[in-house]
């Protein structure tokens, strides 16, 4: 194995920088601090100068608000590039819906923070007559000075905070007298924690490594999805390995490390994956020209009409189910999308299909197929089945239960993928074989 390269570990992100703004009129060099309001038993009443010392800084919320099968990541099964995200800032700053009014540094209350308390505790404080007119996410900036303004505004926007009994913006101004209560959240998730968990490398090298992916697995953290995860796999093999340094580029973010695409949790095959930041920023540039080559294997329920053919059918969310895509014209989530198949082998109620994506749509290869008629086997959110057995194709069972079904997950697999080498530019193409589960499938057909 070549020599792994010590990359600089990541800076981290800066907070967003505070401008000043005027003194309250009523007390121009008086820090107002908010006083407790009773409620009930079953929510904690703290008084700023109670909480004072003890530090907010694990705290978050996630926004994620998806695993990852679920669409509006502009990835999808078909090796979608991964784009650098926006700061955490950046992001809340736009969900918040208005501008920032800047704070004033020198008139914050003493540091006063959660560290300890229970994710779900209630915190109620009361604005005073010197906090009339000032915006709620001001308020609990300068309350909660050790704390980001973008995780209170994430906080905000996801309901954490009331006014008077009621969800409110970030922008509202509060008025005098007004009850405000804070609801804890859990712990921000800042990565992935290095996992033994076996991987299959089918190349590495000091700027890319390529995996076989199987199935079942997602490829990195995401709500409901924080262990097992492809991610924290390479950084134990990867990172780990790295004497003093970095194995995984840290471009896709803490929770991303070395992800430059994906596959679908229920999609096995290969991945490419970057190790540097000069790597990442080449393949990602890639993706997104598509000069990529990709191609997969499905096993379809039923038949393509014809031997070759490509789908041009514009994608986008579904109109109902927000865990599925669908094809939609003239929609604002509506994206251009191309599938190119060809038949292999054609069996009784199925066939095997080797398709080639040209752009990266979510969930593009399983939509396009379910459009004319013929989704992946086993697709549960496509084809509306999660299991296939044996009667499925009119075949016997052998009469033993311990048989289990011919097949559990999609029939989708990443056979190979091609790209210009981030550094010597040379071409290279990585393949990983057809699983055991696909392959018993196709065995079983062919008898």
């Amino acid at each position: 194995m070549p020599k792994i390269p010590q990359n600089p570990s990541k800076q981290p992100e800066s907070q967003p920088q505070l401008e000043s703004q005027p003194q309250p009129k009523a007390q121009p060099q008086q820090s107002p601090q908010p006083s407790p309001q009773p409620v009930s038993n079953d929510a904690s009443v703290i008084h700023a100068d109670e909480a004072r010392g003890v530090g907010l800084s694990g705290a978050g919320v996630d926004l994620s608000g998806a695993g990852m099968d679920e669409p509006g990541t502009g990835m999808d099964e078909a090796a979608g590039v991964l784009v650098p995200e926006l700061s955490a800032e950046a992001v809340a700053d736009a969900v918040a819906g208005d501008d920032l009014e800047p704070l004033d540094p020198s008139d914050k209350p003493p540091a006063t923070g959660l560290t300890g308390i229970a994710p779900g505790t209630e915190l109620v404080l009361t604005a005073d007559d010197v906090w009339a007119g000032t915006r709620l996410d001001v308020f609990l900036a300068r309350t909660f000075p050790d704390q980001s303004r973008s995780f209170l505004a994430r906080s905000i926007e996801k309901g954490a905070v009331r006014v008077d009994g009621v969800v409110s913006r970030a922008s509202l101004r509060l008025r005098a007298g007004a009850n405000v209560c804070l609801t804890v959240p859990e712990p921000a998730r800042t990565g992935p924690e290095a996992e033994d968990i076996p991987l299959v490398f089918v190349h590495l090298d000091e700027w890319i490594a390529a995996v076989n992916k199987p199935a079942g697995m997602v490829v990195h953290p995401a709500k409901g999805n924080w262990k097992g995860t492809l991610a924290g796999g390479l950084k134990w093999h990867l990172e780990r390995a790295a004497s003093g340094g970095s194995g995984l580029s840290v471009v896709g973010g803490p929770t991303r490390p070395g992800i430059v695409h994906r596959l679908d949790r229920d999609t096995s095959g290969v991945i490419v994956v970057a190790r540097t930041e000069e790597a990442h920023h080449a393949l990602a540039k890639q993706f997104e020209q598509r000069t990529v080559a990709k191609t997969y294997l499905a096993i379809t329920q039923g038949q393509p009409q014809f031997d070759r053919d490509e789908i041009n059918l514009p994608i986008g969310i579904h109109p109902y189910q927000r865990e599925k895509m669908a094809v939609r014209r003239d929609h604002s989530t509506s994206r251009d999308a191309v599938t190119r198949f060809e038949v292999l082998e054609r069996f009784r109620g199925a066939a095997l299909v080797k398709v080639a994506p040209k752009t990266g749509r979510t969930h593009q290869i399983r939509v396009h197929l379910a459009a004319i008629g013929c989704p992946v086997l086993c697709d549960g959110l496509y084809s509306g089945r999660t299991r296939i057995d044996p009667a499925f194709f009119g075949l016997p069972s052998g009469g033993s239960e311990a048989e289990g079904p011919l097949l559990t997950r999609q029939a989708l697999h990443a056979a190979s993928l091609a790209v210009d080498h981030p550094v010597t530019r040379e071409r290279i193409e990585f393949t990983a074989p057809l699983p055991a589960d696909m392959q018993h499938l196709l065995d079983v057909l062919r008898a």
